[in-house]
Parts: C-alpha cells; structure tokens; sequence
C-alpha cells in the first residue's frame, strides 16, 4: 500500500482555526453566532495601500520577481525597523514570504533537524509547535503559568538551555495573553542569552505595534546588540495594517540565514505577487495614523473586556498590555454544570458557551494552558459588548449540581 511520508501524519489542523471553522458554519445555519476565536484585527489599511495595489495592477509585468523581495519592500521595512529603533541591518539582512507563519516554517526548517531541541514558553501560539512537530524537532515547553502573569523568567530559560539547544522561541507582545515584557525583563532573558552562544534565537514581532499603557516595547536586538548574530526577527503586515489576506511577511537576521531563506523562496514560493509586494510597500512607507488609532481602540476594548472578568468570582486574568487577546484563568468553572452539562475542562467549558449561547473561544489547551481560554476582543464594539455579556451570564449560570433544562 502507498503511503505518505511519515511528517504528515505529525501535521495537524491550527486548533485556531477549527474553532473559527464551526463558528462560522454555525452562522451560516442561522445561528446567532459572536466569535471571540481567530486573531485578526478586524479592520482595514488606508486607501493609499488601495491605490498601490491597484497601480501595481494596472503596470503589471507579468514576470517572476525577486525570491527575496523588491528592494522597495525591503526598504520600507528596514525604515520600519528604524522607527522602533532597530537600526544596521540592510537588504541582504531581509526575505519576505507570504504570510509570518509562511516565513516561520522556512525558519525553523533551515534551523531544526529531526531531533534538534527547540525551546518554547508556553503559553505559546500554536503554531511554534505544530511546525517543530511536522519537522520531528524536540520540544521542551517552558511553563510560565498564572502566578508569573504568563512570562518567562530568567531562572527557567538558564536552567533549559543546554549544549544541546538549537532554537529558543521569543514572543512579545504575546499570543494568547497578550503580555508585555518590561524593559528589565527582555534585558535579563537576554544576559542569559549571552552565556548560551550554541542557541539560535527566533523573536516573533508580530503585535509589535499594538503596546498599551505607554508601557515602551523592547527589543533583545536592541538591548544586547552582541546577540544580533544570532537572532531572527519575525513580522508581517497583517496585524499592524490590518491586512492578514494579503499575506505578507518578514524575516531580518544574519546574512546567511537569510540567504538561506532566499533559496527556500526559490524552491517552492519563487516571490509574491507584485500587487502584494505593493500593497505592503504603501502599508509600511505611507501614513502610520490608522495603525497608532487603531492601537488605542484596543487598549478600550481591553479595559472592556478586564471589567468584565471583574463580574466573575473566580476568574483571574493577568491585565494584558498588548496585541488584542485576553487569557483568563477559567479554572473556577471545572467540576461545575451549565444546566445538566458538566464542565470538566477547558473544552468543555468552550464547546458549552458556543452551544448554548452562540459565543466562540478558543480552549487555552490549543496554546499548551488548559486552565484557560483565549479571547480574541477585535470586534465590533456591539459585538463584543455583547459577547463579553454572553459570557458574564455563562458563567453566572454555573452550578455545583445538574440543574434540570
């Protein structure tokens, strides 16, 4: 019998994703559905990113373009990078992909044979470890729990990098929590860096512009530039510009990684298409107004979704400074019922609030935290209003014993 080779049988569906999936087949069947689930920002980039999508159109070449990307689209990364104050690098630092997980998979690819160790804090996006399993690599899932608001310590980074080490995954700000770490925390995650010289370090910029409460975003390239050699900047347009279906994404790092890159590109992407490349350019090159409001936007519905919990006994959700998500503790509910349903995890608790009132989360399990859930608050405000109620009334509805339907 033909069979297929054994990686796919470790490739499974983004858990993200399914949830979003059956939310959206729920409404479809006339369900009165409210998705907290999938992470997209849920508003759209300037007309100047249309007008460059369609002047792209309209002067079409009809040839391939570069594996790496147009030099005009790496400039106006590179002039991004300088905004956050992430200066030297240059072009041949640069390769673009379609899409952030796109250019995460070349990543870790290029890094990670079968049996290399890479190591991932956990809560963790899913897909950091869906790719290291697809590739056979070893994980080792650094547990930073609730008591630590969900950050990684210092202490637990040294005592996991050993000889054998060869990746170290760093998100900040976080998805699902939506973390930020302080100034002093990326500083002394990065003098642990420096005595582990063996270990590539992979730093996922994603929600990079999205940083509330005048909290200042950090960067490990920036406070320790002598890491540089050895750190990979992830990033994309989708979150900062509103702009995930155009799937465009970034790596920066050490010229041979990313000619590296370059040469994945040529075997399987060969380059974006040119109306991408610039709709991306205009995005990162043009006016910066709807990024910086749509920012603060978020820190409001954040603080909506924070007095919310604050209706619930019992649950407890680190105040998240960044990127749109909310990871409350949800454990209160475990050993309870909603009507005659038992809630005995996290699953359960996520399967229940859909069922019964047509509100999608997604189980903190899919992010390695099954006490949780991750909320997703980029909504509509009426939606989320009304999601956030939904949920209030869930859980006030919990019981310790079956009650009769």
């Amino acid at each position: 019998m033909l069979k297929l080779a054994d990686r796919t049988s470790r490739a499974v569906p983004s858990a993200i994703m399914q949830v979003a999936e059956k939310a959206k087949a729920l409404k479809a069947a006339g369900r009165d559905i409210i998705s907290f689930s999938i992470g997209v920002p849920n508003f759209l980039p300037g007309q100047h990113v249309y007008d460059a999508a369609a002047a792209a159109l309209k002067t079409d070449s009809g040839q391939y373009g570069s594996n790496r990307g147009p030099d005009a689209l790496l400039d106006s990364y590179l002039q991004h990078l300088n905004r956050n104050g992430i200066t030297g690098y240059e072009r041949k630092n640069v390769v673009t992909g379609m899409g952030a997980k796109f250019v995460l998979f070349n990543a870790m690819y290029a890094f990670l044979n079968e049996g290399d160790e890479a190591i991932i804090p956990t809560p963790y996006w899913t897909s950091y470890v869906d790719i290291a399993n697809i590739l056979g690599a070893k994980i080792t899932l650094l547990t930073c729990g609730l008591e630590q608001h969900y950050k990684l310590t210092p202490a637990q980074l040294d005592a996991a990098i050993g000889p054998d080490t060869k990746l170290f995954i760093f998100n900040n700000p976080s998805n699902p929590t939506g973390m930020v770490y302080t100034k002093a925390e990326v500083q002394a995650l990065a003098e642990v860096l420096k005595r582990k010289p063996n270990c590539w370090i992979l730093s996922d910029d994603i929600y990079n512009q999205m940083v509330f409460d005048n909290v200042g975003w950090n960067h490990l390239a920036v406070l320790a530039p002598e890491l540089r050699d050895r750190i990979l900047i992830l990033d994309s347009v989708s979150k900062t510009y509103g702009m995930p279906g155009w799937r465009m994404g970034f790596m920066v790092g050490p010229e041979s990684v990313a000619k590296a890159l370059v040469a994945l590109n040529s075997n399987h992407l060969t380059s974006a298409p040119e109306v991408v490349n610039a709709a991306a350019t205009a995005a990162l090159s043009g006016p910066q107004d709807i990024p910086a409001q749509k920012c603060a936007e978020f820190a409001i519905k954040r603080d909506e979704v924070m007095a919310a919990f604050s209706k619930v006994p019992g649950i407890t959700c680190p105040r998240p400074q960044g990127a749109f998500y909310a990871f409350p503790d949800i454990s209160f509910a475990f050993g309870k019922y909603h009507g005659q349903v038992l809630i005995d995890n996290d699953v359960a608790f996520c399967n229940q609030l859909l069922e019964s009132k047509g509100l999608a989360c997604v189980p903190g399990v899919a992010f390695g935290e099954p006490k949780s859930l991750r909320i997703s608050y980029t909504c509509k405000p009426a939606e989320l209003t009304e999601g956030l109620r939904r949920f209030v009334e869930f859980c006030q509805e919990l019981t310790p014993s079956p009650q009769e339907s």
